[in-house]
């Protein structure tokens, strides 16, 4: 057993808990697109339609998601995982050869799912806070999701077996 203040353990073992990822993106304080890679994502309720994600109260772009009053989340497809490492990476021109929307909660092209929010919600816990936003519009295409499970990128296999019992 380790001690809960071992915090690369402690992200360890809360690593065997495969995840989704996502993309949540908003506008700066100069109407520029700021994003940052997530797995942290969570619906909260379906009326009214919430969902939260958190982020770390020392993220450079910490401030710019705290008082946008948008957000957008894009929930990534299995083949996005450049994606993923482009919007994790401090300094990266995340928006490069992207064609995006533009709006004020922009969405990344090509992924299974997305939400644009207004942002409803900022709790501070611990040393992140947790963003909820109220859903206002979403979308999906049926592609499978990009996982992230033991500190590496997974993708979903589905063979028909699986399938069928999950249909029954």
């Amino acid at each position: 057993m380790s001690a809960v203040d071992d915090n690369r353990e402690l992200r360890n073992a809360l690593g065997q808990f495969p995840t989704g990822v996502a993309i949540v993106t908003a506008l700066d304080d100069d109407s520029r697109p700021v994003g940052m890679t997530i797995n942290s994502l969570a619906s909260i309720s379906l009326s009214p339609a919430l969902i939260c994600w958190s982020i770390d109260r020392r993220a450079a772009s910490y401030d710019t998601f705290v008082n946008a009053s948008r957000f957008a989340v894009t929930v990534l497809s299995e083949h996005q995982a450049e994606l993923a490492l482009r919007f994790s990476t401090r300094g990266a021109n995340k928006f490069e050869n992207l064609e995006v929307d533009g709006s004020d909660a922009t969405v990344i092209p090509n992924g299974c799912a997305w939400f644009k929010c207004d942002s409803y919600r900022s709790i501070r816990l611990g040393d992140h806070s947790m963003l909820v936003g109220k859903v206002t519009e979403f979308g999906q295409d049926r592609i499978p999701p990009l996982l992230f499970n033991g500190g590496q990128f997974r993708q979903l296999a589905q063979t028909r077996e699986t399938l069928t019992r999950v249909a029954a």
